[in-house]
């Protein structure tokens, strides 16, 4: 059997710790029997042959910006059977300029609401609400996430503008405040497959710190993600 190749992409934005944060999941990809190559930079995704012996693509690449080029070769592997997943501003807070990058995620991050302003002393704790993700009925017969039950976190909650082609698989709901204004709460999609070509995406929008990746039910979400994401047989 031929070993499956992981591409590791990271940078942009240092406050999600994209070296610290994908390192945390090498060695469960090399555990699991992956060849695993690492990149600073989206240039790799330009190169056709290096994106077609990918099986899998892990971004963690907050904001930053890339080429036409660098997007349509991403496209285009996906469409091919190459796996994409990453999680919170790594995959859906990507490259605001670009819409074919949204169009192939299909989730959008927004914004994450904070705390009641007289509450807000200037960090980035303002904005750790306490919220729960709720697991949805596909999610509970779906193999990333059958077994996991609901889970309290306190961290942002992602507001995430989407389309109806994503399969949700856990979703939460931002509530309304006397300072928001929103008039009703809002639900957004949490964690999200999409059917690409013969490609799989899996997104998860926690993980805006270490210590959110870390916990069991987000790790375990996001390594089975990769497994599930990675490509099939039918793609090869």
């Amino acid at each position: 059997m031929t070993q499956q190749r992981a591409l590791v992409v990271r940078g942009g934005w240092e406050g999600h710790q994209p070296v610290k944060a994908t390192e945390l999941f090498l060695p469960f990809l090399e555990r699991s029997g992956y060849a695993v190559r690492v990149e600073e930079s989206t240039e790799v995704y330009a190169d056709a042959a290096a994106m077609a012996e990918t099986d899998l693509v892990v971004q963690c690449m907050t904001m930053s910006q890339i080429t036409a080029e660098q997007v349509a070769g991403l496209s285009a592997a996906v469409v091919a059977g190459t796996g994409f997943t990453g999680w919170h501003g790594g995959i859906v807070d990507s490259f605001r300029a670009s819409s074919e990058y949204l169009h192939l995620v299909g989730g959008q991050f927004a914004t994450h609401p904070g705390l009641e302003p007289c509450e807000r002393h200037g960090g980035p704790e303002d904005n750790f609400l306490p919220h729960t993700v709720r697991v949805t009925d596909l999610g509970r017969e779906h193999p990333i996430t059958a077994g996991i039950e609901d889970f309290d976190l306190v961290t942002e909650q992602y507001w995430v503008l989407h389309d109806d082609l994503i399969d949700v698989l856990a979703e939460t709901t931002h509530p309304t405040q006397a300072w928001h204004p929103w008039h009703r709460p809002v639900t957004s999609p949490a964690i999200w497959t999409r059917l690409w070509g013969a490609g799989r995406v899996v997104v998860t929008t926690p993980g805006h710190s270490l210590d959110v990746l870390e916990h069991p039910s987000v790790r375990t979400v996001i390594e089975r993600g990769m497994l599930w994401a990675t490509r099939t047989a039918s793609a090869s």
